[in-house]
């Protein structure tokens, strides 16, 4: 990918989660999901280490996961 392309994209994901400053990391790394976007990039538009990203994706997977289980119980 060229450097161009990386600019753009990580504009847009800034741009995606502009409006959830208040958001927490969970949050901001469930709306970035849907674009498909890495870790590393993820990491850098939101100032936090790639690390932190990877604890927020086990914490969606889990949440995830308990919905689902309470939903089949309902």
């Amino acid at each position: 990918m060229n450097d161009d392309n990386k600019s753009i994209r990580l504009m847009l994901a800034y741009l995606c989660i502009a409006n959830e400053a208040e958001a927490s990391l969970v949050r901001k790394v469930e709306i970035l999901d849907r674009f498909e976007i890495k870790d590393e990039e993820i990491a850098q538009v939101c100032g936090v280490k790639v690390q932190s990203v990877q604890n927020s994706r086990q914490i969606l997977k889990k949440s995830r996961y308990a919905i689902t289980k309470k939903e089949k119980h309902s």
